[in-house]
Protein backbone atom coordinates (compact mmCIF):
# COMPACT_ATOMS: atom_id res chain seq x y z
CA UNK A 1 0.00 0.00 0.00
CA UNK A 2 1.56 3.63 -0.60
CA UNK A 3 1.93 5.47 2.49
CA UNK A 4 1.35 9.30 2.35
CA UNK A 5 4.38 11.35 4.55
CA UNK A 6 1.51 14.08 6.19
CA UNK A 7 -2.13 14.37 6.02
CA UNK A 8 -3.26 17.63 4.15
CA UNK A 9 -3.18 20.53 6.26
CA UNK A 10 -6.81 22.21 6.98
CA UNK A 11 -5.54 25.27 5.96
CA UNK A 12 -4.59 23.94 2.47
CA UNK A 13 -7.72 22.24 2.24
CA UNK A 14 -9.65 25.65 3.25
CA UNK A 15 -7.42 26.79 -0.04
CA UNK A 16 -9.01 24.31 -2.83
CA UNK A 17 -12.42 24.62 -1.52
CA UNK A 18 -12.47 28.28 -1.81
CA UNK A 19 -11.34 27.88 -5.21
CA UNK A 20 -14.18 25.56 -6.38
CA UNK A 21 -16.67 27.05 -4.20
CA UNK A 22 -19.83 24.96 -2.20
CA UNK A 23 -20.72 23.88 -5.15
CA UNK A 24 -17.11 21.87 -5.91
CA UNK A 25 -16.51 19.87 -2.59
CA UNK A 26 -17.69 17.80 -0.24
CA UNK A 27 -16.32 15.15 2.63
CA UNK A 28 -19.68 13.98 3.20
CA UNK A 29 -19.26 10.01 3.32
CA UNK A 30 -22.64 9.31 1.64
CA UNK A 31 -21.89 11.07 -1.02
CA UNK A 32 -18.04 10.15 -0.85
CA UNK A 33 -18.63 6.42 -0.80
CA UNK A 34 -19.20 5.43 -3.69
CA UNK A 35 -16.05 6.88 -5.79
CA UNK A 36 -14.29 5.60 -3.15
CA UNK A 37 -14.94 1.84 -4.29
CA UNK A 38 -13.68 0.16 -7.21
CA UNK A 39 -15.66 -1.18 -9.74
CA UNK A 40 -15.25 -4.81 -8.33
CA UNK A 41 -15.06 -4.17 -5.19
CA UNK A 42 -10.89 -5.01 -4.50
CA UNK A 43 -10.38 -2.04 -3.58
CA UNK A 44 -11.87 0.86 -1.06
CA UNK A 45 -9.86 3.89 -0.34
CA UNK A 46 -10.52 7.01 1.38
CA UNK A 47 -10.18 10.65 0.37
CA UNK A 48 -9.11 13.51 2.64
CA UNK A 49 -11.50 15.91 0.14
CA UNK A 50 -13.63 14.93 -2.64
CA UNK A 51 -13.34 18.32 -5.16
CA UNK A 52 -15.18 18.97 -8.49
CA UNK A 53 -14.10 21.70 -10.59
CA UNK A 54 -16.32 23.28 -12.78
CA UNK A 55 -13.07 24.38 -15.52
CA UNK A 56 -9.70 23.82 -16.40
CA UNK A 57 -9.05 27.05 -14.33
CA UNK A 58 -10.19 25.32 -10.96
CA UNK A 59 -8.26 21.94 -12.03
CA UNK A 60 -5.29 23.96 -12.57
CA UNK A 61 -5.39 26.22 -9.47
CA UNK A 62 -6.28 22.93 -7.32
CA UNK A 63 -3.43 21.33 -9.11
CA UNK A 64 -1.08 24.17 -8.19
CA UNK A 65 -2.39 24.38 -4.12
CA UNK A 66 -1.94 20.36 -4.09
CA UNK A 67 1.63 20.52 -5.49
CA UNK A 68 2.68 24.18 -3.38
CA UNK A 69 1.27 21.50 -0.47
CA UNK A 70 3.03 18.25 -1.40
CA UNK A 71 -0.71 16.78 -1.64
CA UNK A 72 -1.55 14.02 -3.68
CA UNK A 73 -4.20 14.11 -6.13
CA UNK A 74 -6.36 11.21 -7.55
CA UNK A 75 -7.97 12.22 -10.41
CA UNK A 76 -11.07 10.19 -11.72
CA UNK A 77 -13.75 9.85 -14.06
CA UNK A 78 -16.84 7.61 -14.06
CA UNK A 79 -15.36 5.17 -11.53
CA UNK A 80 -15.66 2.46 -14.25
CA UNK A 81 -12.01 1.58 -14.34
CA UNK A 82 -11.17 -2.33 -13.08
CA UNK A 83 -7.68 -2.01 -11.95
CA UNK A 84 -8.23 0.27 -9.00
CA UNK A 85 -6.43 3.10 -11.02
CA UNK A 86 -9.33 5.68 -9.98
CA UNK A 87 -9.41 4.77 -6.34
CA UNK A 88 -7.76 6.65 -3.44
CA UNK A 89 -5.27 4.38 -0.94
CA UNK A 90 -6.38 3.16 2.52
CA UNK A 91 -4.67 5.75 3.96
CA UNK A 92 -7.09 9.01 3.34
CA UNK A 93 -4.12 11.53 2.56
CA UNK A 94 -5.06 12.47 -1.11
CA UNK A 95 -7.45 14.68 -2.52
CA UNK A 96 -10.09 12.88 -5.10
CA UNK A 97 -10.73 15.03 -7.98
CA UNK A 98 -13.40 14.39 -10.14
CA UNK A 99 -13.89 15.62 -13.50
CA UNK A 100 -17.99 14.90 -13.54
CA UNK A 101 -18.89 18.88 -13.60
CA UNK A 102 -16.83 19.22 -16.29
CA UNK A 103 -19.52 18.11 -19.12
CA UNK A 104 -19.56 20.19 -22.03
CA UNK A 105 -19.29 19.80 -25.53
CA UNK A 106 -17.49 22.82 -26.54
CA UNK A 107 -17.26 22.17 -30.55
CA UNK A 108 -18.62 19.79 -33.11
CA UNK A 109 -16.98 20.29 -37.05
CA UNK A 110 -18.63 17.94 -38.81
CA UNK A 111 -16.44 19.14 -42.36
CA UNK A 112 -13.35 18.61 -40.27
CA UNK A 113 -14.55 15.31 -38.62
CA UNK A 114 -14.01 16.62 -35.42
CA UNK A 115 -15.60 17.11 -31.79
CA UNK A 116 -13.84 18.75 -28.75
CA UNK A 117 -15.42 17.71 -25.14
CA UNK A 118 -14.15 18.33 -21.75
CA UNK A 119 -13.30 15.51 -19.91
CA UNK A 120 -16.68 14.41 -17.75
CA UNK A 121 -18.61 14.08 -21.10
CA UNK A 122 -20.36 10.49 -20.42
CA UNK A 123 -19.17 8.64 -23.37
CA UNK A 124 -22.99 7.54 -24.51
CA UNK A 125 -23.57 11.09 -24.76
CA UNK A 126 -20.71 11.81 -27.20
CA UNK A 127 -21.98 9.18 -29.43
CA UNK A 128 -25.49 10.61 -29.45
CA UNK A 129 -24.10 14.19 -30.42
CA UNK A 130 -22.01 12.79 -33.11
CA UNK A 131 -24.93 10.92 -34.81
CA UNK A 132 -26.91 14.32 -34.23
CA UNK A 133 -24.32 15.70 -36.53
CA UNK A 134 -24.68 12.85 -38.78
CA UNK A 135 -21.36 11.70 -37.40
CA UNK A 136 -19.52 8.51 -35.67
CA UNK A 137 -17.47 8.57 -32.65
CA UNK A 138 -17.08 5.05 -32.83
CA UNK A 139 -15.65 4.36 -29.01
CA UNK A 140 -17.67 1.60 -27.44
CA UNK A 141 -17.64 -0.39 -24.14
CA UNK A 142 -20.51 -1.97 -21.82
CA UNK A 143 -19.58 1.02 -19.31
CA UNK A 144 -20.54 3.58 -22.05
CA UNK A 145 -23.55 4.94 -19.99
CA UNK A 146 -21.61 5.91 -17.19
CA UNK A 147 -17.49 6.13 -18.22
CA UNK A 148 -16.39 9.98 -18.96
CA UNK A 149 -14.35 9.99 -21.59
CA UNK A 150 -10.75 12.14 -19.51
CA UNK A 151 -10.91 8.46 -18.19
CA UNK A 152 -11.71 6.66 -21.61
CA UNK A 153 -8.35 8.29 -22.52
CA UNK A 154 -6.15 8.69 -19.64
CA UNK A 155 -6.72 4.50 -19.71
CA UNK A 156 -6.78 3.93 -23.25
CA UNK A 157 -9.77 2.19 -23.57
CA UNK A 158 -10.11 -0.64 -25.81
CA UNK A 159 -13.85 -1.60 -26.91
CA UNK A 160 -15.74 -3.42 -29.43
CA UNK A 161 -14.58 -1.25 -32.06
CA UNK A 162 -11.01 -0.99 -32.43
CA UNK A 163 -10.46 -3.42 -35.43
CA UNK A 164 -11.80 -0.92 -37.52
CA UNK A 165 -11.31 2.15 -35.56
CA UNK A 166 -8.52 1.85 -33.25
CA UNK A 167 -7.72 2.42 -29.31
CA UNK A 168 -8.92 5.55 -27.60
CA UNK A 169 -5.67 7.04 -28.69
CA UNK A 170 -6.14 6.60 -32.18
CA UNK A 171 -9.34 8.80 -31.50
CA UNK A 172 -7.60 11.63 -30.03
CA UNK A 173 -6.23 14.69 -32.44
CA UNK A 174 -5.57 17.35 -29.66
CA UNK A 175 -5.67 17.31 -25.71
CA UNK A 176 -6.18 19.73 -22.66
CA UNK A 177 -3.57 18.93 -19.91
CA UNK A 178 -3.31 20.25 -16.10
CA UNK A 179 0.38 19.61 -16.06
CA UNK A 180 1.01 18.06 -12.13
CA UNK A 181 2.94 21.65 -11.59
CA UNK A 182 -0.82 23.61 -12.48
CA UNK A 183 0.40 24.51 -15.77
CA UNK A 184 -1.93 23.97 -18.96
CA UNK A 185 -0.80 22.33 -21.89
CA UNK A 186 -3.38 23.82 -24.51
CA UNK A 187 -3.11 21.46 -27.32
CA UNK A 188 -6.58 21.32 -28.54
CA UNK A 189 -5.95 21.63 -32.78
CA UNK A 190 -8.22 19.52 -34.56
CA UNK A 191 -4.87 18.49 -37.69
CA UNK A 192 -4.39 15.25 -38.78
CA UNK A 193 -1.25 16.62 -39.96
CA UNK A 194 1.24 18.56 -37.41
CA UNK A 195 5.20 17.05 -37.42
CA UNK A 196 6.39 19.69 -35.26
CA UNK A 197 8.34 17.79 -32.93
CA UNK A 198 7.42 15.41 -29.96
CA UNK A 199 3.43 13.80 -29.98
CA UNK A 200 3.52 15.10 -26.39
CA UNK A 201 -0.38 13.90 -26.31
CA UNK A 202 0.51 10.56 -26.60
CA UNK A 203 2.34 11.03 -23.11
CA UNK A 204 -0.90 11.01 -21.59
CA UNK A 205 -2.99 8.50 -23.54
CA UNK A 206 -3.04 5.79 -21.33
CA UNK A 207 -0.94 7.22 -18.25
CA UNK A 208 -3.49 6.94 -15.79
CA UNK A 209 -3.35 9.98 -14.36
CA UNK A 210 0.33 9.74 -13.25
CA UNK A 211 1.50 12.69 -15.48
CA UNK A 212 -1.24 15.34 -15.85
CA UNK A 213 -5.03 15.23 -15.81
CA UNK A 214 -6.81 15.51 -19.12
CA UNK A 215 -9.42 18.24 -19.11
CA UNK A 216 -10.50 18.21 -22.71
CA UNK A 217 -10.06 16.90 -25.96
CA UNK A 218 -10.13 17.01 -29.78
CA UNK A 219 -11.55 13.57 -30.91
CA UNK A 220 -12.10 12.20 -34.44
CA UNK A 221 -15.37 11.04 -35.50
CA UNK A 222 -16.56 9.37 -38.84
CA UNK A 223 -18.64 9.22 -41.33
CA UNK A 224 -21.77 7.53 -40.14
CA UNK A 225 -22.86 3.70 -41.40
CA UNK A 226 -25.64 3.64 -43.27
CA UNK A 227 -25.86 -0.22 -43.06
CA UNK A 228 -25.10 -2.52 -40.56
CA UNK A 229 -24.87 -6.23 -40.53
CA UNK A 230 -25.07 -8.77 -37.02
CA UNK A 231 -24.43 -12.56 -37.44
CA UNK A 232 -24.12 -15.02 -34.71
CA UNK A 233 -21.92 -17.77 -36.06
CA UNK A 234 -20.85 -21.63 -34.99
CA UNK A 235 -17.19 -22.29 -35.56
CA UNK A 236 -15.32 -25.10 -35.76
CA UNK A 237 -13.01 -23.87 -33.52
CA UNK A 238 -10.81 -20.37 -32.73
CA UNK A 239 -8.32 -21.09 -35.32
CA UNK A 240 -11.20 -21.43 -37.94
CA UNK A 241 -12.33 -18.53 -36.23
CA UNK A 242 -9.05 -16.56 -36.64
CA UNK A 243 -9.35 -17.85 -40.77
CA UNK A 244 -13.05 -16.89 -40.91
CA UNK A 245 -12.02 -13.46 -39.83
CA UNK A 246 -9.86 -13.06 -42.89
CA UNK A 247 -12.18 -14.41 -45.15
CA UNK A 248 -14.99 -11.72 -44.21
CA UNK A 249 -12.22 -8.68 -44.11
CA UNK A 250 -11.44 -9.16 -47.79
CA UNK A 251 -14.85 -10.55 -48.51
CA UNK A 252 -16.56 -7.22 -47.32
CA UNK A 253 -13.81 -4.37 -48.46
CA UNK A 254 -12.71 -4.23 -44.89
CA UNK A 255 -16.03 -3.43 -43.23
CA UNK A 256 -15.67 -5.47 -40.12
CA UNK A 257 -16.22 -3.63 -37.18
CA UNK A 258 -16.31 -6.10 -34.65
CA UNK A 259 -14.95 -9.37 -34.20
CA UNK A 260 -16.25 -11.49 -31.02
CA UNK A 261 -15.11 -14.93 -30.01
CA UNK A 262 -17.83 -16.70 -27.50
CA UNK A 263 -17.19 -19.70 -25.86
CA UNK A 264 -19.79 -22.28 -25.20
CA UNK A 265 -18.80 -22.19 -21.42
CA UNK A 266 -19.35 -18.50 -21.60
CA UNK A 267 -22.49 -18.87 -23.83
CA UNK A 268 -24.03 -21.82 -21.36
CA UNK A 269 -23.63 -19.11 -18.24
CA UNK A 270 -25.37 -16.16 -19.91
CA UNK A 271 -28.48 -18.65 -21.12
CA UNK A 272 -28.15 -19.90 -16.98
CA UNK A 273 -28.23 -16.32 -15.29
CA UNK A 274 -29.95 -13.96 -17.85
CA UNK A 275 -33.64 -13.54 -17.93
CA UNK A 276 -34.81 -13.22 -21.59
CA UNK A 277 -31.80 -14.26 -23.44
CA UNK A 278 -31.89 -17.44 -26.12
CA UNK A 279 -29.86 -19.57 -27.92
CA UNK A 280 -29.69 -18.01 -31.41
CA UNK A 281 -28.75 -21.51 -32.77
CA UNK A 282 -30.81 -24.75 -32.83
CA UNK A 283 -27.87 -26.72 -31.44
CA UNK A 284 -25.29 -26.24 -29.05
CA UNK A 285 -21.63 -25.61 -30.22
CA UNK A 286 -18.27 -25.47 -28.56
CA UNK A 287 -17.26 -21.96 -30.34
CA UNK A 288 -19.11 -18.97 -31.86
CA UNK A 289 -18.24 -15.79 -32.98
CA UNK A 290 -20.33 -12.41 -33.11
CA UNK A 291 -19.65 -10.48 -36.42
CA UNK A 292 -20.07 -7.12 -37.19
CA UNK A 293 -19.99 -5.48 -40.37
CA UNK A 294 -20.88 -1.73 -41.36
CA UNK A 295 -20.59 0.67 -44.56
CA UNK A 296 -21.25 3.98 -45.61
CA UNK A 297 -23.46 2.61 -48.60
CA UNK A 298 -27.31 1.92 -48.02
CA UNK A 299 -27.94 0.15 -51.08
CA UNK A 300 -27.45 -3.39 -49.45
CA UNK A 301 -24.68 -4.81 -50.84
CA UNK A 302 -23.06 -5.47 -47.75
CA UNK A 303 -24.71 -7.96 -46.75
CA UNK A 304 -24.59 -9.68 -50.15
CA UNK A 305 -20.56 -9.73 -49.36
CA UNK A 306 -21.35 -11.13 -46.13
CA UNK A 307 -23.34 -13.71 -46.76
CA UNK A 308 -21.16 -14.65 -49.91
CA UNK A 309 -17.77 -14.78 -47.18
CA UNK A 310 -19.76 -17.10 -44.76
CA UNK A 311 -21.33 -19.28 -47.75
CA UNK A 312 -17.35 -19.90 -48.71
CA UNK A 313 -16.62 -20.41 -45.09
CA UNK A 314 -19.06 -23.01 -44.55
CA UNK A 315 -18.11 -24.56 -47.63
CA UNK A 316 -14.63 -24.78 -45.90
CA UNK A 317 -15.87 -25.90 -42.84
CA UNK A 318 -14.81 -22.86 -41.09
CA UNK A 319 -18.52 -22.51 -40.18
CA UNK A 320 -20.93 -25.11 -39.01
CA UNK A 321 -23.82 -23.09 -38.50
CA UNK A 322 -24.96 -19.50 -38.44
CA UNK A 323 -27.72 -16.99 -38.51
CA UNK A 324 -28.06 -13.42 -39.95
CA UNK A 325 -29.50 -10.86 -38.09
CA UNK A 326 -32.70 -9.53 -39.22
CA UNK A 327 -33.56 -6.11 -37.63
CA UNK A 328 -31.93 -4.25 -35.16
CA UNK A 329 -34.16 -5.72 -32.38
CA UNK A 330 -32.66 -9.09 -33.08
CA UNK A 331 -28.76 -7.54 -33.93
CA UNK A 332 -29.30 -6.24 -29.99
CA UNK A 333 -30.69 -8.90 -28.99
CA UNK A 334 -26.94 -11.21 -29.97
CA UNK A 335 -25.10 -8.63 -28.57
CA UNK A 336 -26.99 -8.83 -25.56
CA UNK A 337 -25.48 -12.27 -25.32
CA UNK A 338 -21.85 -11.00 -25.66
CA UNK A 339 -22.52 -8.30 -23.16
CA UNK A 340 -23.72 -10.48 -20.35
CA UNK A 341 -20.89 -12.29 -20.01
CA UNK A 342 -19.21 -10.65 -17.10
CA UNK A 343 -22.46 -10.08 -15.17
CA UNK A 344 -23.52 -14.13 -16.03
CA UNK A 345 -19.87 -15.22 -14.31
CA UNK A 346 -20.60 -13.76 -11.33
CA UNK A 347 -23.42 -15.96 -10.72
CA UNK A 348 -21.12 -18.93 -11.28
CA UNK A 349 -18.50 -18.15 -7.80
CA UNK A 350 -15.03 -16.40 -7.88
CA UNK A 351 -13.62 -15.66 -10.92
CA UNK A 352 -9.85 -14.54 -11.64
CA UNK A 353 -9.42 -12.10 -14.91
CA UNK A 354 -7.39 -11.73 -17.29
CA UNK A 355 -7.66 -9.01 -20.38
CA UNK A 356 -4.52 -9.88 -22.58
CA UNK A 357 -3.71 -9.69 -26.32
CA UNK A 358 -1.67 -11.56 -28.30
CA UNK A 359 -1.04 -11.35 -32.29
CA UNK A 360 -4.33 -12.10 -34.24
CA UNK A 361 -2.40 -15.42 -35.22
CA UNK A 362 -1.36 -16.29 -32.27
CA UNK A 363 -5.17 -16.74 -30.97
CA UNK A 364 -6.05 -20.21 -30.67
CA UNK A 365 -2.72 -21.57 -29.65
CA UNK A 366 -2.69 -18.99 -27.09
CA UNK A 367 -6.22 -20.39 -25.78
CA UNK A 368 -5.25 -23.71 -26.17
CA UNK A 369 -1.98 -23.49 -24.27
CA UNK A 370 -3.40 -21.24 -21.35
CA UNK A 371 -6.32 -23.37 -20.92
CA UNK A 372 -4.35 -26.79 -19.98
CA UNK A 373 -2.07 -25.00 -17.82
CA UNK A 374 -4.57 -23.33 -15.75
CA UNK A 375 -6.76 -26.42 -15.65
CA UNK A 376 -2.94 -28.33 -14.68
CA UNK A 377 -2.35 -26.05 -12.00
CA UNK A 378 -6.26 -25.67 -10.34
CA UNK A 379 -8.03 -29.05 -11.34
CA UNK A 380 -11.22 -28.20 -12.21
CA UNK A 381 -11.13 -25.04 -12.91
CA UNK A 382 -13.36 -23.27 -15.95
CA UNK A 383 -11.68 -21.31 -18.15
CA UNK A 384 -14.00 -18.95 -19.58
CA UNK A 385 -12.24 -17.06 -22.63
CA UNK A 386 -13.97 -14.41 -25.45
CA UNK A 387 -13.38 -11.13 -26.55
CA UNK A 388 -12.14 -8.80 -29.40
CA UNK A 389 -9.87 -11.56 -31.31
CA UNK A 390 -10.42 -9.33 -34.06
CA UNK A 391 -7.48 -7.13 -32.70
CA UNK A 392 -5.98 -9.94 -30.21
CA UNK A 393 -7.78 -9.38 -27.10
CA UNK A 394 -9.03 -12.08 -25.34
CA UNK A 395 -10.69 -11.83 -21.81
CA UNK A 396 -9.16 -15.10 -20.43
CA UNK A 397 -11.28 -15.59 -17.12
CA UNK A 398 -11.52 -18.52 -14.86
CA UNK A 399 -13.81 -19.65 -12.79
CA UNK A 400 -13.57 -21.79 -9.50
CA UNK A 401 -14.43 -25.34 -10.00
CA UNK A 402 -18.37 -25.59 -10.35
CA UNK A 403 -18.56 -28.89 -8.03
CA UNK A 404 -16.91 -26.15 -5.02
CA UNK A 405 -19.56 -23.96 -2.44
CA UNK A 406 -19.57 -20.68 -4.22
CA UNK A 407 -19.13 -19.24 -0.85
CA UNK A 408 -17.24 -18.69 2.40
CA UNK A 409 -14.05 -20.48 2.57
CA UNK A 410 -14.32 -22.36 -0.88
CA UNK A 411 -14.38 -18.90 -2.56
CA UNK A 412 -11.92 -17.41 -0.22
CA UNK A 413 -9.13 -20.36 -1.34
CA UNK A 414 -9.74 -19.70 -5.00
CA UNK A 415 -9.16 -16.04 -5.18
CA UNK A 416 -6.18 -16.55 -2.85
CA UNK A 417 -4.57 -18.48 -5.93
CA UNK A 418 -5.10 -14.90 -7.95
CA UNK A 419 -1.23 -13.90 -8.22
CA UNK A 420 -0.10 -17.71 -8.81
CA UNK A 421 -2.81 -18.40 -12.09
CA UNK A 422 -1.95 -14.50 -13.38
CA UNK A 423 1.88 -15.93 -13.43
CA UNK A 424 0.95 -19.37 -15.05
CA UNK A 425 -1.64 -16.94 -17.93
CA UNK A 426 0.78 -14.14 -17.73
CA UNK A 427 3.96 -16.16 -18.82
CA UNK A 428 2.49 -18.12 -21.26
CA UNK A 429 1.27 -14.57 -22.85
CA UNK A 430 4.75 -12.96 -22.52
CA UNK A 431 6.27 -15.90 -24.50
CA UNK A 432 3.77 -14.91 -27.18
CA UNK A 433 5.22 -11.36 -27.26
CA UNK A 434 1.74 -10.44 -25.89
CA UNK A 435 0.88 -7.74 -23.25
CA UNK A 436 -0.36 -8.30 -19.40
CA UNK A 437 -2.99 -5.48 -20.31
CA UNK A 438 -4.77 -5.30 -23.81
CA UNK A 439 -7.54 -2.85 -22.67
CA UNK A 440 -8.13 -2.15 -18.74
CA UNK A 441 -4.78 -0.82 -17.75
CA UNK A 442 -2.64 -1.25 -14.77
CA UNK A 443 -3.29 1.13 -12.25
CA UNK A 444 -2.74 -0.56 -8.83
CA UNK A 445 -3.91 -4.01 -9.09
CA UNK A 446 -0.79 -4.79 -12.09
CA UNK A 447 2.30 -2.58 -11.03
CA UNK A 448 3.73 -5.60 -9.82
CA UNK A 449 3.08 -7.76 -12.66
CA UNK A 450 4.30 -4.73 -14.99
CA UNK A 451 7.61 -4.81 -12.94
CA UNK A 452 7.84 -8.73 -13.82
CA UNK A 453 7.08 -7.79 -17.37
CA UNK A 454 8.52 -4.99 -18.50
CA UNK A 455 11.99 -4.76 -20.01
CA UNK A 456 14.31 -2.89 -17.38
CA UNK A 457 15.14 -0.25 -20.37
CA UNK A 458 10.89 0.07 -20.61
CA UNK A 459 10.37 0.52 -16.98
CA UNK A 460 13.40 2.97 -16.63
CA UNK A 461 12.58 5.35 -19.04
CA UNK A 462 8.60 5.27 -17.75
CA UNK A 463 10.11 5.98 -14.05
CA UNK A 464 12.09 8.86 -15.63
CA UNK A 465 9.17 10.47 -17.41
CA UNK A 466 7.21 10.34 -14.33
CA UNK A 467 10.09 12.05 -12.18
CA UNK A 468 10.26 14.69 -14.70
CA UNK A 469 7.03 15.78 -15.30
CA UNK A 470 5.62 15.20 -11.43
CA UNK A 471 8.70 15.82 -9.59
CA UNK A 472 6.81 15.27 -5.94
CA UNK A 473 4.81 12.41 -7.09
CA UNK A 474 1.42 13.76 -6.16
CA UNK A 475 -0.42 12.76 -9.31
CA UNK A 476 -2.01 9.61 -8.86
CA UNK A 477 1.15 8.11 -7.15
CA UNK A 478 1.12 4.12 -6.74
CA UNK A 479 -0.18 3.84 -9.93
CA UNK A 480 0.82 1.66 -13.16
CA UNK A 481 4.47 3.17 -12.69
CA UNK A 482 6.36 0.74 -10.48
Amino acid sequence: MATVLHQPSAVSLERIKSVVGPKGWTTDPADMAPLLLEERGHYRGRAALLVRPASTAEVAEVVRICAETGTPVVPQGGNTGMMGGATPFEHGGEVLLSLSRMNRIRAIDPLNYTMTAEAGCVLANLQKAADDADRLFPLSLGAEGTCQIGGNLSTNAGGVQVLRYGMARDLVLGLEVVLPDGRVLEGLRGLRKDNTGYDLKQLFLGAEGTLGIITAAVLKLFPRPRENETAFLAVRDPAAAIELLARIRSGTGDAVTAFELISRTALGMVLRHIPGTSDPLAEPHQWYVLVECASGDSGGGLRDALERALAGALEAGLILDATLAASAQQSKAMWRLRDSITEAQKHEGGSIKHDVSVPVSSVATFIAEASTAVERAVPGIRPVAFGHVGDGNIHFNVSQPGSEPREGAPLAAFLARWEEVNRVVHDIVARMNGSISAEHGIGRRKVGELAHYKSPIEIELMQTLKRTLDPKNIMNPGKVVP
